[in-house]
């Protein structure tokens, strides 16, 4: 007995020490993939790029001493030719002023990273390619005209936004769509699974984060089996997941369970405006009859599994019926961007097995940052503007433009009750500071501003006069306004907006309310941080 148990303390020990080791080794490559991250993000390229001015300075100092006037002359002059510039593109207003403040701070460094930034080095492949799929896809869905007149002689002002949409995209219009709406990520978890389950044809899942847990393991569990069977799989991630949550060889990993997996812009150890661009869509296909779009994606936290901060707030919709099609044209038109031409009519051709005619008008919509369009911050700005009652909004991150603060603040002053619930515990410093230099002036305006108590709001939801909503993935902020590719579902007429309204009203009892005079009680640290970061908020 005693050597019994002197010999299972040893293989304990053992396995302690094995356990010890491989829990150091996924620290380290942890480490690795941080310092990684750190060195290719934009954070990385900005630490680079001062540090290079640093030495120039330095040396400048050091070997021409004497020529110090000469050159800082030289150097105030070139500075105030790239003001002129600056004031001269064809940018957001907003962005013109950090780029001044900027190139006057640093005129080598700030015109290194400037010139870097517009040259798109890295991206004019990826740029070309999807303007080119978008030509050849513009008329793939025909519109239906007699909904387009219908909706003319009935909201002329909705029939107005229509046409920009589909001016950007094969965007249409459609009716005979049932809409589903999940005010909770668990909600539409239970949900996805019943319908993944009923999968015949092809499953077609594009996620900005996929990570593996309760929610992925179940996922993948349906997937496997139902590429066993023949049904057609097909997974798209963004590259960001490479950096600390799959492996860099999960798509060979999938492939072997007969799932077609790619990632969008994996991550290299190569400094390029590539990787400014990410794939933010929430997409999910079955069969082409049903869609899920919203703000979950596939990990644990989304369905509060597990716990990061707090209580997890989120929002989705499903679709079945015509407009699912946009969403498969919308999957496709991605999958698409590094890979020669599919047929897209063995996909767009599934009936979409609708049994009656729904209420109201479905428009699915994406946002590409390769366009001069701005589709996803123009729907949210039209909706301002054509409000009479009310405009009711959930989003994680307020970091705002100044046409987009001109256009919530203007609704306020019409009159309008713009009420806004954001995060009441963030998830992230530097964005929850920066919302907070907004909140004086839009409270100034009689805007209403809400922090959810139990925790963080990833919901991104713009409901407006119990006629029309949009629920998707775009948030209001730089990335995602500007640099995302991001998806939404525009809702009007539809049953579903009225369980919308009511989830923002059951929401807004758990919130506490920002007034002028609680912007710095107990905040004051993130309040100065705001201010001071807000300089550079484009580049976030």
């Amino acid at each position: 007995m005693a050597f019994d148990g002197c010999g299972t303390r040893k293989a304990n020990g053992k396995r302690d020490m094995e356990n010890t080791e491989k829990r150091e080794l996924h620290l380290l490559k942890k480490g690795r993939k941080d310092v990684i991250h750190m060195v290719f993000s934009r954070l990385g390229l900005v630490i680079i790029l001062l540090l290079i001015q640093v030495l120039i300075q330095i040396s400048i100092f050091e070997w021409f001493a004497s020529f110090l006037p000469q050159f800082f002359g030289g150097t105030m002059a070139f500075a105030l030719l790239m003001v002129i510039v600056l004031i001269n593109m064809d940018l957001d207003a907003t962005a013109k002023i950090t780029w001044l403040v900027i190139v006057m701070l640093f005129p080598v460094f700030g015109v290194l990273l400037f010139w870097f930034i517009q040259s798109d080095l890295g991206h004019k492949v990826l740029k070309k390619r999807m303007q080119g799929l978008l030509r050849e896809t513009q008329d793939m869905i025909p519109q239906s005209q007699p909904s387009v007149e219908q909706l003319s002689g009935e909201q002329p002002g909705v029939a107005s936004l229509v046409k920009y949409i589909h001016r950007s995209g094969c965007f249409p219009v459609y009716e005979n769509t049932e809409v589903t709406y999940f005010p909770l990520g668990e909600e539409k978890f239970q949900k996805m699974l019943v319908e993944l389950e009923q999968a015949e044809h092809f499953i077609f899942l594009e996620y900005f984060i996929i990570d593996e847990g309760l929610m992925w393991g179940q996922i993948l569990d349906i997937l496997a089996r139902k590429a066993a069977q023949g049904v057609e799989v097909r997974v798209m991630y963004d590259g960001t997941c490479e950096l600390a949550l799959l492996p860099g060889n999960y798509p060979k990993k999938l492939q072997a369970l007969g799932i077609k997996c790619k990632v969008f812009a994996p991550i290299r150890p190569v400094l390029s405006t590539h990787y400014n661009y990410r794939d933010h869509r929430k997409i999910l296909v079955i069969d082409g009859h049903t869609a899920f779009n919203g703000g979950v994606n596939l990990a644990d936290e989304y369905i509060n599994h597990t716990v990061k901060y707090g209580h997890w707030k989120d929002t989705a919709v499903m679709l079945k019926g015509e407009a699912v099609k946009s969403f498969t044209l919308m999957f496709l038109q991605m999958w698409n961007a590094s890979e020669a031409h599919m047929d897209y009519g063995n996909y767009l051709d599934y009936p979409t097995g609708t049994a009656h005619k729904a209420s109201g008008y479905v428009l699915p919509y994406g946002d590409c940052p390769v366009d001069n369009d701005k589709v996803g911050e123009r729907v949210y700005m039209d909706l301002l503007n054509r409000a009479q009652h009310y405009v009711h909004i959930m989003s994680p991150y307020l970091i705002l433009d100044g046409e987009l603060e001109t256009a919530i603040k203007f609704a306020a002053e019409r009159g309008v009750d713009v009420s806004i619930i954001l995060p009441g515990i963030p998830d992230k410093k530097i964005p929850y500071a920066l919302a907070r230099t907004h909140y004086a002036t839009l409270l100034d305006s009689g805007v209403k501003i809400y922090e959810y108590t139990p925790g963080f709001v990833h919901a991104k939801v713009f409901v407006c006069d119990d006629q029309e909503a949009v629920v998707g993935t775009i948030n209001l902020d730089y990335r995602s306004l500007y640099h995302h590719f991001e998806c939404a579902t525009y809702l009007n007429g539809v049953a579903c907006i009225a369980d919308i309204e009511q989830d923002f009203v059951q929401t807004v009892a758990e919130c506490r309310q920002v007034s002028r005079g609680n912007i710095w009680k107990d905040k004051k640290r993130m309040c100065v941080l705001g201010m001071v970061v807000k300089v550079i908020a484009p580049l976030l």
